[in-house]
């Protein structure tokens, strides 16, 4: 027997002690396997009960929603695509509120400090719809902290408009904003290369000057998103604006509440809790604020974490107009 032979059992107890090790060594590896299935299963049952208790909904229970109340919906944070403050989750609260039978006013509550003229004026323009789609049901504002830029936009929409006494209201402007690295790339000796197929497609490029012609452009891109502005303000607010004597209303400035109301940018000061008792007269408040699930959430955040990093990368990340 050479070295490379194994020994070979010689008789039949010997192959029935291996048979009998192989099949224990199965026995054990199917155990196993059912094992891991059976904990990975209840690792996903756990998560998903989990995500199912935590999942937000329309809250206020059904005694709440039999009786007659304000409906809430919330505009909070960066007014954004991707934020909860988005057009389409702001929209879909405030159908809701509208549909509701026994919602007699909605009541938006915000705190924003702006953001994107489109979703702004998405949500603007559905407060109108709506509001022409259901008469009998006010709209109310009732600004907390802030109400600027893109968030006064939207206020602007409702029958009416409060605030504290020091919320920061106003901000009707437009701002786009970015750096010059043209400077800093020639100290560095790095050379740029842009190749383009369009005459203007390599517009506002950090890395290259700005031209007349360019800035002609943009500002008169800024001028028009502006003057949707204005008079979306104009539309929604009427004759209570305090137009003469003021041409710095339409500016970019911010006021307090109390400045706010001399301009007649507001109509009051209150709270939204004083707004719900004292001039919509029910006390009872239930909130109809559309938002993610945490599971799109979480797929959200890892997406644009991993989209961001990709536009980075390849130099693709752009500046886009900020009502401000």
């Amino acid at each position: 027997m050479t070295d490379n032979e194994q020994p070979r059992p010689q008789n039949d107890r010997e192959w029935k002690l291996i048979e009998k090790l192989l099949g224990q060594a199965q026995d054990e590896q199917r155990k196993t396997r059912r094992w891991g299935i059976f904990f990975k299963a209840l690792t996903f049952v756990y998560l998903f009960a989990l995500l199912i208790f935590i999942m937000p909904g329309r809250t206020g229970d059904s005694v709440a929603l039999a009786e007659d109340h304000v409906a809430v919906v919330d505009v909070n944070g960066m007014i954004a695509a991707d934020q909860d403050a988005s057009a389409d989750l702001i929209g879909k609260g405030l159908r809701d509120a509208f549909e509701a039978d026994n919602a007699k006013a909605v009541l938006l509550k915000i705190n924003s400090p702006g953001g994107s003229p489109v979703q702004a004026n998405q949500v603007y323009n559905e407060i109108r719809r709506l509001r022409q789609a259901h008469p009998d049901k006010k709209v109310y504002a009732a600004i907390t902290d802030m109400g600027a830029s893109g968030a006064y936009y939207i206020a602007s929409a409702a029958d009416e408009i409060y605030a504290d006494p020091a919320s920061i209201v106003g901000s009707i402007g437009v701002i786009m904003a970015g750096f010059g690295l043209e400077g800093t790339a020639d100290k560095l000796g790095v050379e740029r290369r842009v190749m383009t197929a369009g005459e203007h497609k390599d517009l506002m490029d950090p890395f290259a000057p700005v031209s007349d012609w360019d800035r002609k452009y943009m500002q008169s891109m800024l001028d028009d998103i502006h003057q949707q502005f204005i008079d979306a303000v104009k539309q929604g607010r009427g004759d209570r604006l305090k137009v003469e004597g003021h041409p710095e209303l339409f500016s970019g400035l911010f006021w307090t509440g109390r400045q706010a109301l001399q301009l007649g940018l507001i109509d009051g000061l209150k709270s939204p809790g004083q707004v719900a008792r004292d001039v919509i007269g029910i006390d009872r408040t239930v909130e109809y604020s559309a938002s993610r699930s945490p599971l799109d959430e979480l797929i959200r955040r890892f997406g644009v974490s991993v989209g961001h990093g990709v536009a980075s990368s390849l130099g693709l990340n752009a500046n886009v107009p900020t009502v401000r």
